[in-house]
């Protein structure tokens, strides 16, 4: 655990706030669901755009705790080393906000509507860790398959998903914060690192046979 906290220190503090402020929230608190989640109505309405923020880091169940963490586990660490620990927090954050800025564009005027979780900031972080190693096999429900496989069937899953009206069909999963998430991780990690653009097309020409 220490290696840990000095390798990759923005990763592990990420991970201990969203277990606190998670934990706090089943425990304890369960009013901060509606007091930090993120409801585009409100922030509209009254400008919380702190909820853009807040909504990172509380998660509706223990298991969608879990998901997340055991992914920011598995894949922060990487992402930190290759682009130090300022440029990973600000893919981490941007990602977050990128999702909520998509998901705000589309339920702004519905008064209901309230999401939570990393799944966002973890989707960007996915995202870019794809571009430097977009052939390193990955297990998805027990399923392996390459980096690059993985992207495009979220991606795709996410585009199809997100334009339903309602997620009652799709396990109330915000689809489209994913897909603001994702989008919002390729970007940015092209921008603060624009090298990973060129490593990811070198090993898809060398893949492909003209590298």
């Amino acid at each position: 655990m220490q290696t840990f906290f000095f390798t990759a220190p923005i990763t592990f503090n990420l991970l201990v706030l969203n277990i606190l402020i998670s934990a706090l929230t089943f425990l304890s608190q369960p009013q901060l669901i509606e007091k930090w989640g993120m409801k585009p109505y409100d922030v509209r309405r009254h400008k919380e755009w702190y909820r853009f923020i807040t909504s990172g880091f509380l998660h509706g169940s223990w298991m969608h705790l879990l998901f997340n963490m055991i992914t920011l586990w598995s894949f922060g660490p990487y992402m930190e080393q290759v682009l130090g620990s300022i440029g990973f927090l600000a893919v981490y954050m941007g990602s977050e906000l990128a999702a909520n800025a998509l998901t705000y564009y589309k339920y702004k005027n519905n008064v209901m509507y309230n999401a939570v979780g990393a799944s966002g900031a973890i989707s960007g972080i996915l995202l870019g860790f794809v571009l430097f190693e977009p052939f390193r096999m990955l297990v998805v429900l027990f399923f392996p398959m390459p980096a690059i496989v993985f992207a495009i069937l979220y991606i795709a899953a996410s585009i199809y998903a997100a334009k339903s009206d309602t997620h009652s069909n799709w396990g109330n999963i915000a689809h489209e914060a994913h897909l603001g998430g994702a989008i919002g991780g390729l970007l940015l990690t092209i921008i603060l690192k624009p090298v990973s653009l060129l490593i990811f097309l070198s090993k898809i020409a060398h893949f492909i046979g003209l590298g």
